[in-house]
Protein backbone atom coordinates (compact mmCIF):
# COMPACT_ATOMS: atom_id res chain seq x y z
CA UNK A 1 0.00 0.00 0.00
CA UNK A 2 3.07 2.61 0.90
CA UNK A 3 4.66 1.59 -2.33
CA UNK A 4 1.19 2.75 -4.51
CA UNK A 5 1.04 5.58 -2.13
CA UNK A 6 4.62 6.58 -3.16
CA UNK A 7 3.86 6.09 -7.21
CA UNK A 8 0.70 8.08 -7.12
CA UNK A 9 2.42 11.01 -5.22
CA UNK A 10 5.86 10.71 -7.57
CA UNK A 11 3.11 10.88 -10.65
CA UNK A 12 1.65 14.42 -9.52
CA UNK A 13 5.19 15.67 -8.87
CA UNK A 14 6.49 18.46 -11.24
CA UNK A 15 7.08 17.16 -15.05
CA UNK A 16 10.06 16.09 -16.13
CA UNK A 17 10.80 16.91 -20.13
CA UNK A 18 12.67 13.70 -21.53
CA UNK A 19 13.61 13.78 -25.35
CA UNK A 20 12.06 11.25 -27.23
CA UNK A 21 9.46 8.39 -25.97
CA UNK A 22 8.51 7.71 -22.71
CA UNK A 23 9.35 4.70 -23.66
CA UNK A 24 13.44 3.64 -23.14
CA UNK A 25 14.38 2.41 -27.46
CA UNK A 26 15.67 -1.24 -27.37
CA UNK A 27 18.81 0.33 -28.43
CA UNK A 28 19.52 3.11 -26.23
CA UNK A 29 19.97 3.32 -22.46
CA UNK A 30 18.82 6.08 -20.51
CA UNK A 31 20.78 6.91 -16.83
CA UNK A 32 18.91 9.52 -14.43
CA UNK A 33 20.60 11.42 -11.89
CA UNK A 34 19.87 13.50 -8.91
CA UNK A 35 20.57 17.26 -9.07
CA UNK A 36 23.94 16.83 -6.29
CA UNK A 37 27.91 16.20 -7.60
CA UNK A 38 28.00 13.15 -6.39
CA UNK A 39 24.79 11.84 -8.49
CA UNK A 40 25.76 14.20 -11.46
CA UNK A 41 29.47 11.80 -11.18
CA UNK A 42 28.17 8.31 -10.88
CA UNK A 43 25.59 8.93 -13.70
CA UNK A 44 28.58 9.90 -16.13
CA UNK A 45 30.31 6.42 -15.02
CA UNK A 46 27.38 4.58 -15.51
CA UNK A 47 27.13 6.26 -18.91
CA UNK A 48 30.47 5.86 -20.01
CA UNK A 49 30.41 2.43 -18.30
CA UNK A 50 27.35 1.05 -20.28
CA UNK A 51 29.16 2.50 -23.78
CA UNK A 52 31.83 0.43 -23.63
CA UNK A 53 29.62 -2.90 -23.92
CA UNK A 54 28.95 -1.32 -27.71
CA UNK A 55 25.41 -2.45 -27.34
CA UNK A 56 23.54 0.73 -26.85
CA UNK A 57 23.62 4.47 -26.94
CA UNK A 58 23.90 5.50 -23.51
CA UNK A 59 22.25 9.13 -22.60
CA UNK A 60 22.63 10.36 -19.22
CA UNK A 61 19.76 12.90 -17.89
CA UNK A 62 21.60 14.90 -15.31
CA UNK A 63 20.26 16.24 -12.52
CA UNK A 64 16.47 15.48 -13.35
CA UNK A 65 15.12 16.02 -9.01
CA UNK A 66 14.83 14.66 -6.03
CA UNK A 67 14.13 11.21 -5.26
CA UNK A 68 10.38 11.02 -6.26
CA UNK A 69 11.03 12.35 -9.52
CA UNK A 70 13.60 10.01 -10.78
CA UNK A 71 11.43 7.09 -8.91
CA UNK A 72 8.11 8.11 -11.26
CA UNK A 73 11.42 8.36 -14.33
CA UNK A 74 12.29 4.61 -14.01
CA UNK A 75 8.62 3.28 -12.66
CA UNK A 76 6.91 4.92 -16.44
CA UNK A 77 10.11 3.70 -18.37
CA UNK A 78 11.37 6.98 -18.79
CA UNK A 79 15.10 5.81 -17.79
CA UNK A 80 16.22 2.83 -17.39
CA UNK A 81 18.78 3.05 -14.54
CA UNK A 82 19.61 5.67 -11.69
CA UNK A 83 22.45 5.46 -8.91
CA UNK A 84 20.40 5.59 -5.71
CA UNK A 85 20.92 4.73 -1.98
CA UNK A 86 19.92 1.28 0.11
CA UNK A 87 18.62 3.52 2.66
CA UNK A 88 16.97 5.90 0.42
CA UNK A 89 15.11 2.75 -1.02
CA UNK A 90 14.28 1.06 1.88
CA UNK A 91 13.18 4.16 4.55
CA UNK A 92 11.63 6.79 1.27
CA UNK A 93 10.31 4.47 -1.35
CA UNK A 94 9.32 1.26 0.37
CA UNK A 95 8.44 2.87 3.46
CA UNK A 96 10.43 0.01 5.66
CA UNK A 97 11.27 0.49 8.81
CA UNK A 98 14.83 -1.50 8.13
CA UNK A 99 17.07 -1.51 5.76
CA UNK A 100 17.22 -5.18 4.32
CA UNK A 101 19.39 -7.04 2.38
CA UNK A 102 19.36 -6.42 -1.49
CA UNK A 103 17.45 -9.84 -2.42
CA UNK A 104 14.95 -8.83 -0.08
CA UNK A 105 14.70 -5.11 -1.65
CA UNK A 106 14.43 -6.57 -5.27
CA UNK A 107 11.85 -9.07 -4.09
CA UNK A 108 9.61 -5.90 -3.02
CA UNK A 109 10.30 -4.10 -5.68
CA UNK A 110 9.69 -6.23 -8.22
CA UNK A 111 5.98 -5.74 -8.32
CA UNK A 112 6.34 -2.42 -10.06
CA UNK A 113 9.08 -4.24 -12.62
CA UNK A 114 12.16 -2.82 -10.61
CA UNK A 115 15.02 -3.76 -9.32
CA UNK A 116 18.46 -3.26 -7.28
CA UNK A 117 22.20 -4.73 -7.26
CA UNK A 118 25.36 -3.93 -8.52
CA UNK A 119 26.84 -2.13 -4.79
CA UNK A 120 28.97 -0.02 -5.79
CA UNK A 121 31.52 -0.20 -2.99
CA UNK A 122 30.61 2.63 -0.81
CA UNK A 123 27.88 4.15 2.07
CA UNK A 124 26.86 7.95 1.98
CA UNK A 125 24.90 8.12 4.26
CA UNK A 126 23.38 11.24 6.08
CA UNK A 127 24.84 12.85 8.97
CA UNK A 128 24.87 16.61 10.84
CA UNK A 129 27.60 18.41 11.12
CA UNK A 130 28.29 21.59 12.44
CA UNK A 131 31.27 24.44 12.50
CA UNK A 132 34.26 22.72 14.79
CA UNK A 133 34.98 26.14 16.64
CA UNK A 134 31.20 26.21 18.14
CA UNK A 135 31.02 22.31 18.60
CA UNK A 136 34.31 22.80 20.87
CA UNK A 137 32.84 25.89 22.50
CA UNK A 138 29.70 24.18 23.37
CA UNK A 139 30.89 21.00 24.32
CA UNK A 140 28.53 19.45 21.54
CA UNK A 141 29.84 15.79 19.97
CA UNK A 142 26.81 13.78 19.55
CA UNK A 143 23.59 14.28 18.03
CA UNK A 144 21.72 13.83 21.47
CA UNK A 145 23.84 16.71 22.84
CA UNK A 146 21.54 19.23 20.46
CA UNK A 147 18.37 18.68 22.53
CA UNK A 148 20.59 21.01 24.93
CA UNK A 149 20.92 24.19 22.60
CA UNK A 150 17.70 25.15 21.51
CA UNK A 151 19.20 28.72 20.35
CA UNK A 152 21.34 26.78 17.66
CA UNK A 153 20.18 27.62 13.91
CA UNK A 154 19.64 24.42 11.71
CA UNK A 155 19.74 24.64 7.67
CA UNK A 156 18.81 21.25 5.65
CA UNK A 157 18.44 20.32 2.29
CA UNK A 158 14.57 20.50 1.05
CA UNK A 159 14.38 16.77 0.68
CA UNK A 160 15.84 16.19 3.59
CA UNK A 161 13.57 17.99 5.88
CA UNK A 162 10.18 16.29 3.67
CA UNK A 163 11.71 12.70 3.59
CA UNK A 164 10.70 10.63 6.10
CA UNK A 165 14.24 9.01 7.00
CA UNK A 166 14.93 12.49 7.05
CA UNK A 167 13.77 15.15 9.69
CA UNK A 168 10.87 14.40 10.80
CA UNK A 169 12.60 11.20 12.38
CA UNK A 170 15.46 13.02 13.10
CA UNK A 171 13.60 15.31 15.14
CA UNK A 172 11.33 12.32 17.04
CA UNK A 173 14.24 9.97 17.64
CA UNK A 174 16.46 12.64 19.31
CA UNK A 175 13.58 14.51 20.81
CA UNK A 176 15.08 18.30 19.08
CA UNK A 177 13.36 21.14 20.36
CA UNK A 178 13.31 23.01 16.78
CA UNK A 179 10.78 24.03 14.70
CA UNK A 180 11.11 23.06 10.71
CA UNK A 181 13.99 24.50 9.48
CA UNK A 182 15.51 26.31 7.34
CA UNK A 183 15.37 24.74 3.92
CA UNK A 184 18.60 25.04 1.61
CA UNK A 185 19.72 23.75 -1.40
CA UNK A 186 22.11 21.24 -0.74
CA UNK A 187 24.96 22.59 -2.81
CA UNK A 188 24.51 25.93 -0.67
CA UNK A 189 24.82 24.88 2.69
CA UNK A 190 28.17 24.75 3.19
CA UNK A 191 28.76 28.31 1.88
CA UNK A 192 26.11 29.42 4.38
CA UNK A 193 27.26 27.54 7.59
CA UNK A 194 31.01 29.59 6.59
CA UNK A 195 28.99 33.13 6.67
CA UNK A 196 27.43 32.23 10.03
CA UNK A 197 23.92 32.27 8.46
CA UNK A 198 23.31 28.78 10.08
CA UNK A 199 24.80 26.83 12.45
CA UNK A 200 24.40 23.00 11.96
CA UNK A 201 23.34 21.45 8.48
CA UNK A 202 23.03 18.21 7.09
CA UNK A 203 25.76 16.78 5.31
CA UNK A 204 26.68 13.29 3.41
CA UNK A 205 29.21 11.16 4.64
CA UNK A 206 31.66 11.63 1.29
CA UNK A 207 31.04 15.46 1.05
CA UNK A 208 34.00 17.24 -0.56
CA UNK A 209 33.80 19.79 2.15
CA UNK A 210 33.74 18.92 5.32
CA UNK A 211 37.89 19.50 5.58
CA UNK A 212 37.83 22.67 3.85
CA UNK A 213 35.12 24.30 5.96
CA UNK A 214 36.28 22.59 9.10
CA UNK A 215 32.90 20.77 10.07
CA UNK A 216 33.03 18.06 12.63
CA UNK A 217 30.28 15.22 12.08
CA UNK A 218 28.07 14.95 15.26
CA UNK A 219 28.27 11.34 16.74
CA UNK A 220 24.90 9.64 15.73
CA UNK A 221 24.40 7.99 19.12
CA UNK A 222 20.99 6.64 18.82
CA UNK A 223 21.71 5.04 15.18
CA UNK A 224 19.18 6.55 13.48
CA UNK A 225 20.54 6.95 10.35
CA UNK A 226 20.31 3.62 8.27
CA UNK A 227 23.01 2.13 6.01
CA UNK A 228 22.95 3.96 2.29
CA UNK A 229 25.24 2.04 0.38
CA UNK A 230 25.30 2.75 -3.27
CA UNK A 231 23.27 0.86 -5.69
CA UNK A 232 22.04 0.77 -8.99
CA UNK A 233 18.01 0.91 -9.15
CA UNK A 234 16.66 0.27 -12.55
CA UNK A 235 13.56 -1.97 -14.73
CA UNK A 236 14.22 -5.50 -13.99
CA UNK A 237 13.70 -6.09 -17.83
CA UNK A 238 17.33 -4.48 -18.32
CA UNK A 239 19.40 -7.64 -17.76
CA UNK A 240 17.08 -9.25 -20.93
CA UNK A 241 16.88 -5.84 -22.66
CA UNK A 242 20.41 -5.36 -22.83
CA UNK A 243 22.71 -8.03 -22.00
CA UNK A 244 25.91 -7.00 -22.86
CA UNK A 245 25.23 -3.12 -21.08
CA UNK A 246 24.26 -4.38 -17.97
CA UNK A 247 27.22 -6.79 -17.95
CA UNK A 248 29.72 -4.03 -18.42
CA UNK A 249 27.34 -2.23 -15.41
CA UNK A 250 27.19 -4.97 -12.98
CA UNK A 251 31.13 -4.74 -13.47
CA UNK A 252 31.18 -1.28 -11.87
CA UNK A 253 30.07 -3.72 -7.92
CA UNK A 254 32.75 -2.76 -5.67
CA UNK A 255 35.19 -0.66 -7.51
CA UNK A 256 34.21 2.56 -5.50
CA UNK A 257 34.99 2.93 -1.61
CA UNK A 258 34.31 6.13 0.44
CA UNK A 259 37.74 7.64 0.15
CA UNK A 260 37.46 7.18 -3.63
CA UNK A 261 34.11 9.14 -3.75
CA UNK A 262 35.16 12.01 -1.66
CA UNK A 263 37.98 12.50 -4.03
CA UNK A 264 36.17 13.22 -7.21
CA UNK A 265 33.50 14.62 -5.31
CA UNK A 266 36.20 17.13 -3.95
CA UNK A 267 37.88 17.37 -7.96
CA UNK A 268 34.59 18.54 -9.06
CA UNK A 269 33.51 21.06 -6.51
CA UNK A 270 36.55 22.30 -5.46
CA UNK A 271 38.83 21.86 -8.47
CA UNK A 272 36.24 22.74 -11.21
CA UNK A 273 36.88 19.32 -13.07
CA UNK A 274 34.16 18.18 -15.70
CA UNK A 275 31.83 15.66 -14.49
CA UNK A 276 32.74 13.44 -17.61
CA UNK A 277 36.37 13.97 -17.51
CA UNK A 278 36.39 12.04 -14.45
CA UNK A 279 34.51 9.24 -15.25
CA UNK A 280 36.56 8.93 -18.15
CA UNK A 281 39.65 8.52 -15.88
CA UNK A 282 37.62 5.91 -13.53
CA UNK A 283 36.06 3.75 -16.63
CA UNK A 284 40.04 4.02 -17.79
CA UNK A 285 41.13 2.84 -14.54
CA UNK A 286 38.24 -0.08 -14.56
CA UNK A 287 39.10 -1.50 -18.16
CA UNK A 288 42.67 -1.16 -17.61
CA UNK A 289 42.56 -3.72 -14.57
CA UNK A 290 40.09 -5.83 -16.18
CA UNK A 291 42.54 -6.14 -19.25
CA UNK A 292 46.06 -6.65 -17.60
CA UNK A 293 47.13 -10.17 -17.86
CA UNK A 294 47.83 -12.20 -14.15
CA UNK A 295 50.59 -11.53 -12.13
CA UNK A 296 53.32 -14.25 -12.85
CA UNK A 297 53.95 -16.29 -9.84
CA UNK A 298 58.02 -16.48 -9.09
CA UNK A 299 59.07 -19.88 -10.57
CA UNK A 300 59.80 -21.31 -7.26
CA UNK A 301 56.59 -21.11 -6.31
CA UNK A 302 54.86 -21.75 -10.06
CA UNK A 303 56.74 -24.95 -10.08
CA UNK A 304 55.34 -26.23 -6.76
CA UNK A 305 51.91 -25.38 -7.60
CA UNK A 306 52.23 -27.61 -10.77
CA UNK A 307 53.94 -30.50 -9.20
Amino acid sequence: MHLRIFLAHAIGVAAISIAGSSLAAENQLNIGSKRFTESYILGEILKQSAQTAGEAQAVHQQGMGNTAILFNALATGAIDVYPEYTGTIAKEILKLDHVPPLPELTQRLASIGLAAGVPLGFNNTYAIAMRGEDARAKGITRLGDLAAHPEMRLGLSQEFIGRADGWPGLKAAYALPFATPRGLDHGLAYEAIAQHQVDAIDIYSTDAKLDKYGLVVLTDDRNYFPRYDAVLLYRADLPQRLPRTFAALARLEGTIDDAAMRRMNAAAELEGQPFAAMAARRVGQFCSARSRPPRKLPGRNRRAIGS
